[in-house]
């Protein structure tokens, strides 16, 4: 298995990982709602919980 030959600095593997945040999320309308949401994220309508178009959680804070 291949092994770094230099240790990689914490600057330099963070510079790397900058670029992830630039992506915007993915929304998503709810097809039983009609709500905006993040997609594979639940999300609260009127009180209540829901995912992927389901009633998961009655009266949810």
């Amino acid at each position: 298995m291949a092994h770094p030959k230099r240790k990689t600095s914490k600057t330099r593997r963070d510079k790397r990982r900058t670029h992830d945040g630039l992506t915007s999320k993915a929304l998503s309308v709810d097809a039983t709602t009609g709500e905006i949401h993040v997609r594979h994220q639940a999300h609260v309508f009127e009180g209540n919980l829901y995912y992927k178009g389901k009633l998961v959680v009655e009266n949810f804070k």
